[in-house]
């Protein structure tokens, strides 16, 4: 495994040397983009959070080619420069296809994958990168040993950006400048070294997100095949994408038939500490609301985790007393290793043995919070199963292997 760099505070600036080492950037040179003071705003604080907000309690990747040369099934080729608009980052101009990049989280690496590119250089976690998703999808697999964790004592730093010199930063800045200690003049040195190119799409519970454009995964993801110019790939997943929410129509019962359910994240083999989800429209959710799950929690008086910061116990749960639970933090383990600690823990707890959902079995693995492409198809299939019984395989997985390698 990779050395796991610890997080400066923001502010430290590279030696000389490297202020005057761009001899890549003078051949593979980018636009900065439009990025205003506005869209910047908000206020700065640090946190001992998580990454991406929540609390800090196969060997080879496939690819194909990002240089911008036709691949066979028809990718897009360009030796012209480019333009590919996102908010809040606003028009961003490249002069060729990147090719090195670095991602804030799952959810746009997961893309990136699907697009057939090699992971990026570094994300904020990458224990929350659940590549083991793969193991589903014929011909496709990711070794994260190379990939770098980029948050460290309470947020992202600076240096380590200089160090990986990545083509395109995949990273909504606004992140930076809310969840750790980064000023606007920060974010702009990093676009020196390459352009920023991203939304925080996974969740709509930041107060510093409501002034600019929330972007489903597919529309989120078509920007990004723009920028590496593989838009025939994400219209070929798409397609796939279309056919999966038509087999999910017969397989999702009527409303009153769905039993509600309480999302709830808990690390650790017995927890007894929870912070609650509400379910929205961010992608962190997306395969509940394809599958119309009833939130558990949407009518009561617990307080959302993004609002309150704040953690429940087993007697304010049975105060709801939900008819599933849906744990967060377990996406590390299998199946059946979650059932024989999470679960057997409950079945044994004094106040949680008393719940509907434990003294049914109705106890599972809610998914991640970042959920790309491929990553969407795996857990909503896995969730359809659980709570719907859904039988046999409601998306081709032979034709999406084929697509991240580029048989399309």
């Amino acid at each position: 495994m990779h050395d796991q760099p610890t997080a400066d505070d923001g502010r430290s600036r590279r030696n000389s040397q490297t202020r005057s080492g761009h001899t890549r950037r003078t051949v593979l040179r980018y636009g900065a983009g439009v990025l205003t003071a506005g869209a910047l705003a908000g206020c700065t604080g640090g946190s001992g959070e998580g990454a991406d907000g929540t609390p800090t309690a196969a060997d080879t990747t496939t690819s194909g080619s990002a240089d911008g040369t036709t691949e066979s099934g028809g990718a897009t080729s360009t030796a012209e420069p480019y333009t590919v608009e996102l908010a809040p980052v606003g028009e961003v101009a490249f002069e060729a296809v990147p090719e090195t990049w670095v991602a804030n989280n799952g959810s746009w690496a997961d893309m990136g994958i699907a697009l057939g590119l090699e992971p990026p250089a570094g994300v904020w976690l990458p224990s929350r990168y659940h590549t083991q998703y793969y193991d589903e999808i014929p011909g496709v697999s990711v070794d994260k040993s190379g990939i770098r964790q980029l948050w460290g004592d309470g947020g992202v730093g600076k240096e380590q950006f200089y160090e990986l010199d990545a083509d395109v930063h995949v990273l909504d800045p606004n992140f930076l400048l809310n969840r750790g200690e980064w000023s606007e003049a920060d974010v702009e040195e990093l676009r020196a070294i390459g352009p920023v190119f991203g939304n925080s799409i996974f969740s709509r519970n930041y107060a510093w997100h409501e002034d600019y454009r929330y972007y489903t995964l597919y529309e989120a993801f078509e920007k990004l095949a723009a920028v590496f110019q593989r838009t025939d790939r994400y219209e070929a997943f798409e397609a796939v994408h279309e056919e999966f929410q038509t087999a999910l129509g017969p397989v999702v019962p009527g409303r009153s038939e769905r039993p509600e359910a309480a999302v709830l994240w808990a690390g650790g083999d017995e927890p007894e500490s929870f912070y609650p989800y509400v379910i929205d429209e961010g992608t962190s959710f997306k395969h509940l609301t394809d599958l119309g799950v009833r939130d558990a929690l949407a009518n009561s008086d617990v307080k959302d985790f993004y609002s309150s910061r704040g953690a429940i116990d087993f007697e304010t749960i049975l105060d709801i007393d939900p008819e599933v639970l849906l744990i967060r933090g377990q996406e590390a383990k299998t199946g059946g290793e979650f059932r024989d600690t999470v679960v057997a823990f409950m079945q044994e707890h004094a106040v949680a043995s008393e719940l509907t959902a434990v003294e049914n079995g109705d106890v599972y693995r809610a998914g991640p919070l970042y959920q790309g492409p491929i990553t969407n198809l795996v857990v909503t299939e896995r969730l359809a199963r659980t709570l719907y019984d859904a039988d046999g395989e409601l998306f081709d997985r032979e034709r999406v292997g084929a697509i991240v390698n580029g048989d399309y």
